[in-house]
């Protein structure tokens, strides 16, 4: 069809129409025209602009409103922690420190000392809190609108502030992550963070929290130490109307503590009380008798301010920088977990007690220290730094240096072995001048010739100075380093004497690198540091480290498992379990040392005097407080064995001797100086003992002899008159150089000596050495007989 046909039909359509219908559609046309044109005229009138309308300032403030809150919102977003840092379980600034079991030893700060699981908080004591704080707690999303229009009410009405609005989540926030300021950003930063937890735990999850952290006065963190704090009980022991009274503290724990303000404690008991009697928790009668007990407090301080183990927890608190940043340690909300056995710790300390009260009265030491480890981990198991850490609290375990007498002979006698030497190599113990300095024997007498091994058990200066000379300076300092020594040892003749200052846990390290057949590890107390969300930031990561070939070590043990069976350290012997150790003393008993070890464990004593007095005792006593504490921290524990001693013949040494070459050395025969007594008596050589207890060392037959009758079979009857009464006897050997001192004669001289050559009081050596000094060779030929075994 033609477009003009097409037209023609429309149009005539138009015309078929009814004439009323027509107008119809024609005025429903201009009605439609009419509105558009005045909307059109309303925008473009002159006489009143749209800016000038309320229509136009009602949208705009609509808008702006929200895209204002939006703002608001997305920056306290930035503001706030992140989703992990939601996680937070302990406030900031805080500091808990953990035994091995998870015991509590110390804490800082705003912490709760019982972490209570949800399920370990009774029924009533809950709903206590949320009758108290938060009566919809189970129906908001963290934020009640309905809960602050009633306290708002609840207020004006009492016109005082009798109720809160903050939810117990905006609590919980404000404890974790705000401070206390009172601001309007602080409010709606908590607001957020409260819908933001509510979106990460569950209720339950939630109330355990804020249960845990609330402050509740009187120094109490949560409802575990609040029950400790005002009734002296666990919170499962708690009665309704005590329960009623801790969570009635939330507002104003100090207004409302029952110690302070007994009458608005109970008045505010009442009314927890009747809360949770309207929402239905108890019945009235329950409320009745509950608001009729009487309010008795039994006050006891916060655990929290208790101290386990505190040479212990300060050793830790000075460590921790070393594995966490300064921002970490400043921010705080830290827990470490440590490696402190809290039995063998009791042992330790019940050991260290015991010495001080009994010995330490007659013997003249006032300090004793004590430390145990885990040489095959590292681990710090016990320690005990000194009498009273209320007092003084200097650690003599990691901050006191003293000489270490002959503890340190293992180190020189260890590299004699390492370079090949056999233990049953011999040496002449006579009287022996090396450069001017001139090493004694504790008894001043001399045994003749000797092997290493006697050496080491009766601890003879004058050999361990012999063995010294013939593998160097260098050789027996870097093995010391190696197995753990940290302190500074000077290359002078009275090393091999111990004259050399070290503490005493670097020296126990030490000696377990014995015990692990030449494996050293370094040794610690903490195994890991968690942060505020309990997550790891740094756990233990040592590993062990060789420092002295198995063969050495093993034979080590072996002549140090002699000192314990027949020596000097009779005293820590163990029924039917192997032990290895050594004794030492200083220069006039000043110092008392026993560092002994099982395959398991390696322990340190010593006892002496701060401000470096001489002590009556003698290293015996050491060696007794070892056998208590083992005594006890051994119980229940496998008995193991040390590794047999490797065959001596056709060994090849792992470390190169360096020997020394003095310039003058001078030996003195027998007859020209002291008798030389070659039997198997101790060096004392002192008959004038006045103790209850002598040690008997040379009798290898009576292994099971009370350790506190120590039996002194002394061979040498002509003693010198000494000073000093009720002086126990020592096995170790002088370490000081003679002078030509009156006074030496009527001192002690014991293991340790000066490190400055001194020359001798005695009188000009035989004629065959006055010529001066003689050759390396000469001297050495006469060290080493041809009687020499293997």
């Amino acid at each position: 069809m033609s477009p003009g046909n097409q037209y023609k039909n429309e149009e005539s359509t138009t015309d078929s129409l009814p004439p009323t219908k027509v107008g119809k559609v024609r005025q429903l046309f201009g009605q439609m025209g009419n509105v558009s044109s005045g909307i059109v005229t309303r925008f473009t009138s002159r006489e009143k602009p749209f800016y000038r309308r309320f229509w136009f300032w009602a949208i705009l403030t609509v808008g702006s409103g929200v895209v204002a809150a939006k703002y608001v919102i997305v920056s306290i977003d930035k503001t706030l922690p992140d989703k992990a840092e939601l996680q937070a379980f302990v406030r900031e600034q805080t500091l808990t420190i953990k035994a091995a079991n998870g015991n509590i030893l110390q804490q800082q700060g705003e912490a709760t000392r019982e972490q209570l699981k949800i399920e370990q908080i009774p029924d009533k004591l809950k709903k206590a809190f949320i009758a108290s704080e938060d009566r919809r707690f189970t129906e908001h999303n963290g934020v009640d609108p309905q809960g602050i229009a009633r306290a708002g009410l609840n207020n004006l009405r009492s016109q005082n502030v009798v109720e809160g609005g903050s939810t117990i989540t905006q609590q919980l926030a404000r404890i974790l992550f705000l401070k206390q300021e009172k601001t309007i950003w602080r409010k709606l930063k908590e607001v957020r963070l409260a819908q933001k937890i509510e979106q990460e735990f569950t209720k339950d999850q939630i109330l355990e929290r804020y249960l845990n952290l609330v402050y509740l006065g009187s120094g109490a963190y949560g409802v575990g130490d609040a029950a400790w704090v005002y009734f002296s009980k666990p919170v499962d022991q708690l009665t309704l109307a005590e329960a009623a009274t801790i969570a009635g503290l939330a507002p104003a724990p100090s207004l409302y503590s029952p110690e302070q303000n007994p009458v608005a404690a109970k008045q505010r008991r009442n009314l927890v009380l009747q809360r949770m009697r309207e929402d239905g928790i108890i019945t009235a009668a329950e409320s009745q008798a509950a608001a009729q007990e009487p309010l008795i407090v039994q006050s006891s301080q916060p655990k929290r301010l208790q101290v386990e183990s505190p040479y212990f927890t300060s050793y830790v608190q000075q460590e921790l920088p070393k594995y966490v940043s300064p921002d970490v340690l400043a921010v705080g909300g830290l827990t470490v977990e440590t490696s402190l056995d809290p039995k063998w710790q009791t042992a330790a300390e019940a050991a260290v007690t015991k010495v001080l009260r009994n010995q330490g009265r007659w013997e003249n030491f006032k300090q004793a220290a004590l430390v145990a480890i885990d040489p095959r981990s590292g681990e710090i198991k016990a320690m005990v730094g000194g009498k009273d850490f209320g007092k003084n609290q200097f650690n003599r375990v990691t901050q006191a240096k003293r000489q270490p007498g002959s503890t340190f002979k293992g180190f020189v006698y260890a590299t004699a072995i390492a370079t090949g030497k056999s233990p049953y190599d011999t040496y002449l113990d006579a009287p022996f001048i090396v450069d001017g300095y001139e090493p004694k024997n504790y008894s001043e007498k001399f045994r003749g010739l000797m092997n290493m091994r006697d050496a080491l058990t009766r601890s003879v200066n004058i050999v361990a100075l012999k063995v010294l000379l013939d593998v160097g300076f260098a050789p027996t300092i870097k093995l010391a380093h190696d197995m753990g020594i940290k302190s500074e040892l000077k290359p002078n003749y009275s090393l091999a004497l111990g004259s050399n200052e070290v503490n005493l846990l670097e020296l126990t390290s030490a000696y377990g690198s014995f015990a692990t057949q030449g494996l050293h590890v370094e040794p610690h107390g903490i195994r890991r540091i968690l942060n505020r969300q309990g997550q790891v930031i740094w756990s233990v990561d040592f590993k062990s480290q060789r420092a002295l070939d198995a063969d050495s070590a093993a034979i080590m043990t072996w002549m140090l498992r002699n000192v314990v069976a027949e020596g000097t350290g009779a005293a820590a012997q163990l029924d039917n379990r192997p032990v290895a150790g050594k004794t030492g003393t200083s220069d006039e008993a000043r110092d008392l040392w026993f560092i002994g070890y099982i395959p398991q464990a390696v322990a340190g004593v010593w006892l002496g005097n701060d401000d470096n007095r001489a002590t009556y005792g003698s290293s015996s006593s050491a060696a007794y407080t070892w056998h208590e504490f083992m005594a006890k921290a051994i119980e229940g524990m496998p008995v193991e064995k040390f590794p047999e001693r490797p065959k001596l013949d056709g060994r090849k040494g792992t470390i190169k001797a360096q020997p020394i070459k003095p310039k003058k050395i001078l030996n003195s025969s027998s007859d020209d100086n002291d008798e030389v007594n070659s039997s198997d008596g101790d060096d004392s050589g002192s008959s004038r003992r006045r103790r209850r207890y002598q040690e008997q060392d040379d009798n290898a037959d009576t292994p099971r002899r009370r350790r506190r009758s120590y039996q002194q079979q002394e061979n040498n009857t002509e003693t010198p008159k000494r000073r000093r009464r009720f002086r126990t006897v020592e096995n170790d050997s002088s370490a000081s150089a003679t002078e030509p001192s009156r006074s030496r004669r009527r001192s002690r001289q014991v293991e340790s000596e000066s490190p400055t050559p001194q020359r001798s009081r005695r009188s000009s050596p035989s004629t065959s050495n006055s010529s001066g000094s003689a050759s390396t060779s000469s001297w050495r030929d006469r060290l080493r007989p041809g009687s020499s075994s293997q």
